[in-house]
């Protein structure tokens, strides 16, 4: 629980730095309402994460088959699922007050929650693909060298774990990032009737973060 608690922490501290800025609520401080976001989603995702575990040793279901789904495969979906969950709720305000559209020269012609919307849902997406794959294939991987009996003491499988998900964390990062461009781009169409009246762009701009 208190691994998972601070991977979520770390999570959640990258999503607020990472975001799109753009305050336009006036009745609460945007900032404070993330924080107090962000401190909820961890306690949940970090006991969520935590479920399986409890689950199995709660019912004493500890046949090699519940061993491998619950201590190897599942962890990693719920790892994805979570973080993504997390940078949805962090990120909220983005969609429930929207966010800066801009023209190709870069001019502000109003702000969009759908635009919003979009950069969270891209963000949630990328996040979601990052880490659940970096700690799915290493549980996998990790799968058939126990069974081919490659080593046997725990610090060479732990140095091998660890290797594996450094590997997999390094290939997947620009994946990760290459998926959206930091500079989203949303069609006219779109967008809210009150900024289609305000532009004859085609496509607009916005800041999705990261």
């Amino acid at each position: 629980l208190f691994l998972q608690f601070v991977f979520h922490t770390y999570t959640t501290a990258f999503t607020l730095l990472n975001g799109n800025h753009t305050t336009k609520a006036e009745e609460y401080s945007l900032q404070q309402k993330q924080i107090h976001y962000g401190l909820a989603a961890i306690a949940y995702a970090a006991c969520i994460g935590a479920l399986p575990l409890v689950f199995m040793n709660r019912y004493t279901l500890k046949t090699p088959l519940t061993q491998l789904v619950v201590r190897k495969l599942l962890p990693a979906p719920l790892f994805g699922l979570m973080t993504a969950f997390t940078t949805a709720v962090v990120r909220s305000p983005e969609f429930e007050n929207g966010i800066d559209v801009m023209d190709r020269n870069g001019n502000i012609v109003g702000v969009s929650r759908k635009a919003g919307e979009k950069a969270v849902r891209e963000t949630a997406l990328s996040r979601a693909l990052l880490f659940g794959t970096t700690f799915f294939l290493p549980a996998v991987l990790m799968y058939f060298v126990e069974r081919a009996k490659v080593t046997k003491t725990p610090r060479a499988l732990a140095s091998i774990r660890m290797l594996m998900i450094t590997s997999v964390l390094a290939g997947m990062l620009p994946v990760s990032l290459s998926m959206y461009s930091p500079c989203g781009e949303i069609k006219r169409a779109d967008l809210e009737p009150e900024i289609l009246s305000s532009t004859e762009e085609t496509e607009l701009f916005y800041n999705r973060g990261i």
